[in-house]
């Protein structure tokens, strides 16, 4: 007999729903696509089907390892938190905490506990050194969409289902399934805006699957999307273009977009963005005259030098047309749970401030609490006072995802101690002292918090485990739990309930409710599904997780919705269209406009469909076939170069020899490898991906290099070397 458990796919942004079939001895049958999930009705991607080859995975860990005589082995609970104790708290009392750092990776993101729990474990570390993959892809627009509208996540998303025109750059969601916008079926939805008569406008330096479906692809040079889109804002004021619509009420600081624009003409910006005068005036008056369009731009528009200030022009652009906060334009979601924009006073708020604080070794400015990962590796390396001696990886992979990541692969060998919370023996936990694994996806509850808030139609859906857990796991919010107790001191037999009911009376004191109500409110349940019904309960639905349980297939809470003013959360109450920190840097923007082309190569990363970063390449379903980390490299400079089977491609900080693949879905002068590649490291087990393990991408990637408001790292438009190997 089998049984039929519905689930949201936990391995992408796109929450696509999840039909699984359980035997009963347990066993995962087969995984399609839900056909009556409220958002996804049905669509699935490579990746979906894969959540039981990562269950089934062998060289899944499923019990604690201790490095011993310098080997990693397998060790109890009990052991492992002793270890760690036994360890940091020495370390803490000679050095101080600062000499700790946190870094935070991506998977968290995709499960409760790692959303909900890490809060508590850096607060009771008490360290400054945080770092997260937030500074590898995102941060630009964090920056400018709190410096903006007064939130971090505040962001306005594409309302791809009622609009007329989408200008996008730097995303290719034919590949990625759509990010910072969530959305099943990113390709379905585009198409289906073509199918009525609308248009979709791909900005690329590769002709891209997205590019390719597109109605129109328009090739730029790597890095300047910032360059492009501020002649467009030229463009709108010259041509009398300007019109903020109905939002046009709340919004301050036209005039010195205005002004920051001027010497940014079409004509002096073509030479720069490859992309002649006359497109990019057709592209204003475009944008402009469709009847409503959005802006969209994502992690191409980020990993850039200009990151922050292209992030910032997507939303000036949505703004001057009229088509911010405006269905079929660029509008704000309404999360059911955990999001600012939705708790404390409406409208008005703290805003964002940033470089409170400055890195030890290059002095480089914190945002939202982070230093940037780029400066992680000489925080490990240099000595001093405040050196990081100490490292704890939550559910990242830092070795493979930092720029100049052989300079990290080094350092991380010096620490003193490394605990990493993860599912592998990978790049980087291959030289942790501890490692907590993380339980299987499908043995604990899931729902997308962060996701959700960034969700281009208002939806909740709660899963419930599909699999009861496995012999002697451990809940991630019980290591976390345990490992903050450790940390403030009090031993590695405490109970890590202890923190949970710390997590759930401030919740409950922070929005004015008495704590041992609320706890009674929601017994018997503990963990993370409380915390999940209380901010269910205190969001602006007042759902509880119980009903959400009724409705396997999730709440459809309808479409986007006008949300001025009562949306924002900025000082003023209006949105800073002319965040000062942003237009200073225009300066630096006008400087680059002398650069010229030298004839040298540039080098840009590439999404894929059947790949997530670098933890999905031990699933041999998704990575057998035909290679697909190359070298892409148009066949004008390959013929000019003379390059054979494989190049050798080299920056000013690392070198690497690659497979070419010929193809004229790149701009000539620009190369192309993807991201989350280079598994044949010693000590990594991982025995499919280390048999398709590619090459790592970030070897070349420049620390030096980097976003100066956010502290983002460039990954797109780094000058290397090519020649034949």
């Amino acid at each position: 007999m089998t049984a039929t458990h519905f689930r949201t796919c936990p391995l992408c942004e796109a929450t696509c729903g999840l039909s699984i079939e359980v035997g009963d001895d347990g066993t995962i049958g087969r995984i399609r696509g839900d056909m009556d999930d409220v958002f996804s009705h049905g669509f699935i991607c490579p990746k979906g089907s894969t959540v039981k080859q990562l269950h089934e995975d062998p060289n899944r860990l499923r019990t604690p390892m201790i490095r011993r005589d310098g080997e990693l082995v397998p060790a109890t609970w009990d052991e492992a938190f002793a270890e760690v104790e036994r360890r940091l708290m020495p370390l803490i009392g000679a050095h101080g905490r600062d000499a700790v750092a946190i870094y935070l990776g991506n998977p968290n993101v995709h499960n409760l506990s790692g959303l909900l729990y890490p809060r508590f474990f850096i607060r009771a570390m008490g360290t400054r050194n945080i770092y997260s993959a937030s500074t590898i892809d995102q941060r630009p627009k964090e920056v400018s969409s709190g410096l903006m509208f007064g939130a971090m996540l505040s962001h306005p998303l594409p309302d791809l289902d009622r609009t007329d025109y989408v200008l996008m750059l730097g995303a290719n969601p034919y590949e990625s399934n759509g990010s910072l916008a969530t959305a099943p079926d990113w390709p379905g939805r585009l198409e289906a805006i073509q199918g009525r008569g609308g248009k979709v406008v791909v900005v690329d330096p590769r002709r891209t699957k997205t590019a390719e479906a597109a109605s129109e692809h328009v090739a730029i040079r790597p890095g300047t999307d910032a360059h492009l889109l501020l002649a467009m804002v030229h463009v709108l004021f010259a041509d009398g273009l300007v019109d903020l619509g109905a939002a046009g009420e709340y919004v301050t600081g036209v005039e010195t977009v205005e002004q920051a624009a001027r010497e940014f003409t079409p004509e002096i910006v073509s030479p720069v963005c490859g992309i002649d005068a006359t497109t990019i005036r057709r592209l204003a008056h475009d944008l402009a005259g469709a009847p409503t369009a959005c802006v969209y731009g994502r992690i191409g528009t980020c990993t850039q030098e200009f990151g922050t200030i292209a992030s910032w022009l997507v939303d000036v652009l949505n703004t001057l047309t009229g088509n911010l906060d405006r269905p079929g334009g660029a509008m704000w979601c309404k999360p059911a749970a955990g999001s600012p924009t939705t708790r404390g006073k409406p409208r008005f708020g703290r805003g964002v401030k940033l470089g409170r604080s400055h890195s030890r070794v290059r002095g480089l400015p914190e945002t939202y609490s982070e230093f940037p990962a780029a400066c992680l590796a000489e925080e490990i390396d240099t000595p001093g006072d405040g050196q990081v001696r100490a490292l704890f990886v939550l559910g990242g992979n830092p070795a493979l995802s930092v720029p100049n990541s052989g300079r990290l692969q080094a350092a991380l060998g010096t620490l003193d101690l490394l605990v990493s919370v993860d599912i592998y023996v990978n790049e980087t936990s291959r030289h942790a002292d501890v490692i907590f694994p993380a339980p299987s996806s499908l043995t604990r509850g899931h729902y997308d918090l962060g996701f959700y808030q960034l969700s281009i139609r208002n939806v909740a859906n709660y899963s419930p485990p599909v699999l009861p857990p496995e012999p002697d796991a451990m809940d991630e919010w019980k290591i976390l739990c345990k490992l903050a107790l450790i940390a403030q001191g009090m031993g590695a037999d405490a109970d890590p309930a202890v923190v949970d009911d710390l997590a759930i009376r401030g919740m409950a004191e922070a929005a004015g409710r008495d704590p041992d109500e609320v706890v009674a409110e929601l017994a018997p349940r503990v963990g993370p599904e409380r915390l999940l019904d209380f901010m269910l309960r205190t969001g602006p639905y007042g759902l509880t997780l119980d009903q959400l349980l009724e409705h396997p297939h999730g709440l459809d809470l309808g479409p986007m919705e006008p949300r001025l003013p009562d949306v924002l959360r900025t000082p003023s109450g209006m949105v800073e269209l002319a965040p000062e920190p942003i237009v200073a840097d225009v300066e630096r923007l006008r400087a680059s406009l002398d650069r010229r082309a030298n004839g040298g190569f540039v080098l840009i990363g590439r999404r894929q469909v059947r790949s997530n970063n670098s933890w999905m390449h031990n699933v041999n379903v998704l990575v057998k076939g035909k290679a697909r980390c190359t070298l892409q490299v148009h066949p004008d400079d390959a013929a000019r170069l003379g390059l054979g089977a494989d190049a050798k491609v080299s920056s000013r900080v690392g070198a690497l020899i690659a497979p070419v693949e010929i193809t004229d879905a790149v701009m000539p002068g620009v190369v192309s490898l993807p991201h989350g590649w280079g598994h044949d490291l010693p000590g990594v087990e991982l025995d499919v991906a280390r048999a398709h393990a590619g090459v790592n991408s970030n070897v070349l990637a420049d620390d030096t290099l980097f976003d100066p408001i956010s502290g983002n790292a460039v990954f797109n438009g780094i000058p290397v070397e090519i020649a034949p190997a």
